[in-house]
């Protein structure tokens, strides 16, 4: 948008006469950052407009402006007229907060993203908002409540990403899953099919997120019979106990869950299952951690995402009574970081010996070699010697040696969709 009105994007430690800050507020520690990041634009260019949006923006407008040096306040949504609120405070040198209240939105807000500075995956927003208000989280109430981006729009915008050279999409959202709980006729399951079916040059499709309760039997049978979804999902969990689930306010049993995974399992073996967890929730006993960690194990997840228990300001679980110990905590965290560590090796050691399709992203040149790092569709990262060329391709590598937090491998050939088949090229 800044661009498409003259503006020139510069690195944040140049001076500028725009500063826009987008806010995270998921922990207390979001927070205080954004409000250091405020204090620094401000500092560097005392007379540049400081515009404040994002999480942190909508939950707390008030606080923000009693931030000295800030001008204009957008929350997370009518982000479209962020730069007519910007040129209305360099005219007036009034300050204005345009943050209105989120839970009476109950549209999606269409902004296409054209391009990314990675050029090898596209990060494709469908859906805003959730309905679960979890009791250890904020984001309803920073993001609003559940609502589904027009497929149309969505389709358009995936193509257009293809086009400019994006072989792999990443759907995203709050609840990337619900998407369509809001709409009447259609769902996440139709989505995928239309945009396995419709986007020319689409090689791969990931889903960022999808909850175990989302996972129905239409979902499974599109993931099934698709030739660009990848083999890999992410699956929260939090927790692998009953009563600390019941707690969290999740709306699942262990047992729902791993029936769920049980499921997907069959009709796509060897899918990489990735997952967060959150340990030493409020009145977490020892007992209750160890049934997280046996429940862990007995999925055997190729990757956990692991968090200590953040007291969030403003929701219940912050205020619930036993809270744990950070010592205790911690001690936790490392323990169930180990356990994931152990898993993901085994889940790679399945792959030693095959070739895989990867998907270089970074190039790094060690002792006169030529390195490429890439995921393969199960999201495994590979190194391999070859050019700086293969970026961005989809390229053929033989597991040599399976390992965590990556795996080795040699360079085959490369995919490509040529009049002729497949070409070689060398690396």
């Amino acid at each position: 948008m800044f661009k498409d009105n003259g503006y020139e994007r510069v690195e944040f430690d140049r001076q500028s006469d725009v500063y826009v800050i987008n806010t995270c507020t998921v922990t207390n520690t979001g927070d205080k950052k954004s409000r250091q990041v405020i204090r620094r634009a401000v500092r560097k260019n005392p007379d540049a407009v400081i515009c404040v949006t994002g999480c942190y923006a909508q939950t707390s407008p008030g606080e923000i402006m009693e931030i000295p040096g800030v001008d204009v306040i957008v929350g997370t949504q009518n982000r479209k007229k962020m730069i007519d609120y910007i040129e209305e405070h360099q005219q007036t040198r009034e300050p204005i907060n345009g943050v209105s209240n989120i839970m009476k939105n109950r549209v999606f807000e269409e902004m296409d993203v054209p391009e990314f500075t990675d050029r090898t995956r596209a990060s494709l927003k469908i859906q805003e908002g959730c309905n679960n208000f979890c009791t250890f989280c904020i984001i309803p109430w920073s993001r609003g409540l559940l609502r589904s981006r027009d497929p149309e729009n969505v389709i358009n915008q995936a193509q257009n990403l293809v086009d400019a050279g994006f072989k792999e999409i990443v759907l995203t959202g709050i609840h990337t899953a619900g998407y369509g709980e809001d709409m009447n006729d259609y769902n996440f399951a139709k989505l995928l099919q239309e945009l396995e079916t419709k986007v020319d040059g689409l090689k791969r499709i990931r889903i960022s997120s999808i909850e175990a309760s989302q996972i129905t039997d239409e979902v499974i049978d599109v993931l099934d019979k698709s030739e660009k979804i990848v083999r890999h999902l992410h699956i929260p969990l939090q927790a692998g106990s009953d009563s600390v689930l019941n707690r969290m306010r999740r709306k699942y049993s262990t047992a729902f869950y791993k029936q769920k995974i049980a499921k997907i399992r069959q009709a796509l073996p060897g899918l990489a299952i990735t997952s967060d967890v959150i340990v030493g929730f409020p009145g977490e006993t020892e007992e209750e951690f160890m049934e997280t960690f046996h429940f862990v194990k007995e999925i055997g997840y190729s990757e956990l995402h692991v968090f200590p228990f953040s007291r969030r300001t403003g929701t219940p679980a912050a205020r619930m009574q036993d809270q744990v110990d950070d010592d205790i905590k911690h001690e936790r965290v490392n323990r169930m970081i180990e356990l994931s560590n152990q898993l993901a090796k085994e889940y790679a050691s399945h792959y030693e010996e095959e070739v895989l399709e990867v998907i270089p992203e970074d190039h790094v040149k060690e002792a006169g070699e030529h390195t490429l790092e890439g995921y393969t569709d199960n999201y495994l990262k590979v190194r391999f010697t070859g050019s700086k060329e293969l970026i961005g391709k989809i390229v053929r590598v033989k597991i040599t040696r399976s390992g965590y937090p990556y795996n080795e491998g040699t360079f085959v050939r490369v995919m490509d969709d040529t009049a002729n088949g497949k070409i070689e090229v060398p690396s």
